[in-house]
This record gives C-alpha cells, sequence and structure tokens, in this order.
C-alpha cells in the first residue's frame, strides 16, 4: 500500500481512474432516497419521518421537508414505503449553500 501511494504520489495520480470512467463498484453503495409524489400522502410522510434516524425527514403541513445534507442512506424509507420511495442512485451530491440540500416535496391529498 506505501509503495502504491508513494508510485502515485510521484507520477502525479492523486486518484483512481474516476470521474474519467464510472466506478463499477458504484452500483453497490447505498444512495439517498428518492420520492415518488403521488404516492406521498400525509400519513406516510409522518410515518417516514418518524423512522428516520438521522431527522432528515419531517412534515411541514403537506410537505414533507427533505435534507439531503442529513441523510445517511440507511433505506428505512424505502424498506417501509416501497410504493412511495426508490434509491436514487446517485451518489454524488454536491451543492454551494446549504439550503440547495433541503428538497421540499408536495404531498397528494388523501383519498
Amino acid at each position: 500500500m506505501t509503495l502504491w501511494f508513494l508510485r502515485g504520489i510521484r507520477r502525479g495520480v492523486v486518484t483512481t481512474r474516476y470521474p474519467a470512467r464510472p466506478d463499477g463498484s458504484a452500483k453497490y453503495l447505498p444512495t439517498p432516497p428518492a420520492f415518488r409524489q403521488r404516492a406521498l400522502t400525509v400519513h406516510v410522510a409522518d410515518d417516514l419521518a418518524g423512522l428516520c434516524p438521522s431527522g432528515a425527514l419531517r412534515r411541514e403541513d403537506r410537505v414533507l421537508v427533505y435534507d439531503v445534507g442529513r441523510c445517511t442512506a440507511c433505506g428505512r424509507c424505502a424498506a417501509a414505503a416501497p410504493h412511495a420511495v426508490t434509491p436514487s442512485g446517485e451518489f454524488e451530491l454536491a451543492a454551494t449553500g446549504r439550503s440547495e440540500l433541503i428538497k421540499r416535496i408536495q404531498l397528494r391529498e388523501s383519498r
């Protein structure tokens, strides 16, 4: 490991082949959730907010507030409501401001 590190520094290599080519192992990484707005009701949003261990989900009136910066991609929300939540497949998240990491998702009317 040390030789590889020194050889890389000497040659100017500071990363692997990423981002020139996608890393094949990325498909196995846990990713933050993506929400299906049509399936999100007040009841579902309350359930999801109640089981989120990092506090990344909360409900404000008829809006699910999702804080991407607090999400640990644990997958509990997707396991609890697979009809409303799926893995996003995106593990590269960047923002220039903290407020850009907070998503507001309108909830649909309960029927």
